[in-house]
């Protein structure tokens, strides 16, 4: 299972239109392949600063497949534009600690 991790900061006063277009975006990313289950966090401290987290099966099944497919562009359509900077994405996988 990889993470993927995006801190969102919007364009301010667009929480709400982000939002409407989030949750139809909702359902684009969750028919790709590899998905697994994703989450979008609102910032207390700061309004228009997200973070969203979305769970793939592998690195490709984001960077390759979801990324290089008609979807995404639909994604991008509806989101992209919402975003001041443009976010850095970053994958993470999880680690075996040991029990005791």
């Amino acid at each position: 299972m990889i993470l993927e991790v995006a801190m969102l900061h919007l364009r301010p006063g667009q929480a709400d239109q982000f939002e409407t277009a989030f949750r139809e975006a909702s359902a684009i990313i969750a028919a790709s392949p590899g998905y697994l289950t994703h989450e979008l966090q609102r910032c207390l401290e700061v309004p228009d600063k997200y973070l969203l987290l979305v769970r793939w099966e592998t690195l490709e099944d984001h960077t390759v497949g979801f990324r290089g497919s008609m979807a995404y562009a639909e994604w991008r359509q509806l989101l992209h534009h919402f975003y001041e900077p443009f976010p850095t994405v970053e994958h993470f996988a999880p680690i075996t600690l040991p029990t005791t």
